[in-house]
């Protein structure tokens, strides 16, 4: 690789406060051997800083190497980044056990009613739910769409617990716990007879509106649809509307078109469907997790090493 200037300071933009606490983060790199700095808009920057960054901002295109603590990039304009010859990197590779583990809290959640107990539970009613409601999730197959970290962590956690596990992807290398693999161009063939389809593929042109009216017609009337990955990946009418005909039983969601999620928005109506405000990868330690990641591609930066998660 070119030569390139050695990193002389670290900046943690404020903006991280949308996702983890920025002080606690800006500590996590105590033993990092350059200055960190909390930075706001008005900071300026050369090609020896560092910044960690929720937001995009036009001055980091000054900075020697920018970094993304999401893993969705798309807000940064990474056409400008390779313009300016300025490194952009994300933080994808982290949230197996995070998302993981939300995906899995849904279907047994949907599967063993706890989202309904709890509803009742506000009420203070003793609420008995029909015989043949209530399933457990072992030996239900689940269709998982897209087997990079997030599908992986799903995958892994679903076989676990004894699901029937099946996914969708491009390539035809075993996936650890998936029993069977489907092409992209066979994805109603893989959804059609899933207990639960589970989206884990990138907001891409691509993939945008991947879930539709076709696909809910396609999967059965009691299956449900968890989206962990961006809400524009599920046509969220078409969603709406395959809830109110039957289409599809339930849904288990991190990610929406549009967040907050508006308050009219019907989908906060349906019995069935769980919501959570985009926190699929929010523990109290995720701070740490992108600290380590940002403390190894620093590592990298600075021996001249290609940089993980490179972007742009």
């Amino acid at each position: 690789m070119s030569e390139r200037p050695q990193l002389e300071r670290l900046c943690v933009h404020e903006s991280v406060s949308t996702k983890i606490p920025v002080e606690a983060f800006a500590e996590a790199f105590a033993e990092l051997d350059v200055p960190v700095d909390i930075v706001d808009d008005d900071e300026a920057f050369d090609r020896t800083d560092a910044v960690a960054s929720f937001r995009p901002r036009d001055a980091f295109l000054d900075a020697g190497w920018v970094h993304c603590i999401r893993a969705g990039y798309d807000e940064f304009d990474t056409a400008a980044y390779e313009t300016e010859g300025v490194p952009l990197t994300n933080s994808t590779g982290i949230h197996d056990t995070t998302v993981g583990e939300i995906a899995v809290g849904y279907m047994v959640s949907l599967a063993r009613m706890l989202h309904i107990y709890r509803d009742h539970q506000n009420e203070n009613h003793w609420f008995e739910p029909e015989y043949e409601r209530p399933f457990t999730v072992e030996n239900e197959r689940l269709c998982v769409v897209g087997l990079g970290t997030l599908g992986r962590g799903i995958a892994q956690r679903a076989d676990a617990l004894g699901m029937d596990v099946v996914g969708v992807r491009r390539s035809d290398e075993s996936v650890p716990g998936v029993a069977e693999l489907y092409h992209p161009d066979d994805l109603h063939e893989a959804i059609a007879d899933a207990r639960f389809v589970a989206i884990a593929v990138p907001h891409t042109p691509e993939t945008e509106g991947m879930f539709s009216t076709p696909e809910f017609e396609t999967m059965r009337d009691d299956a449900y649809l968890i989206n962990v990955a961006r809400g524009p990946i599920a046509d969220e009418d078409a969603l709406i509307d395959a809830l109110d005909v039957g289409e599809i039983a339930g849904a288990g969601l991190d990610v929406f078109e549009t967040e907050p999620l508006p308050a009219d928005n019907p989908l906060w109506d349906f019995e069935e469907v769980i919501i959570s405000p985009h926190r699929g990868s929010a523990t109290n330690r995720y701070h740490l997790d992108i600290a380590d990641l940002v403390m190894e591609i620093f590592d990298q930066y600075q021996a001249g090493e290609d940089l993980r998660n490179r972007v742009a």
